[in-house]
């Protein structure tokens, strides 16, 4: 292999590392992106959660809404 080879071997190399991180920088964005919270503020205090299925119900419901079935407390 010539001087010249491997100096072109090299540029070809660092082109596509710079491409590859390219690419890894624009799908964080996204992913950043998309992870964005509600403009609408959620919030579970005052609830409680079905030990059946998982579902949050108001703090004073007596049957959960999701499986109907009795809650504790």
């Amino acid at each position: 292999m010539t001087v010249e080879q491997g100096l072109l071997l090299l540029i070809a190399a660092a082109a596509v590392g710079v491409v590859a991180m390219i690419f890894v920088l624009r799908r964080q964005r996204r992913e950043r992106e998309a992870i964005q919270e509600s403009r609408f503020a959620t919030s579970t205090e005052g609830e409680k959660r079905c030990p059946y299925c998982g579902m949050f119900n108001l703090w004073t419901a007596r049957d959960c809404v999701s499986c109907h079935r009795k809650l504790p407390g």
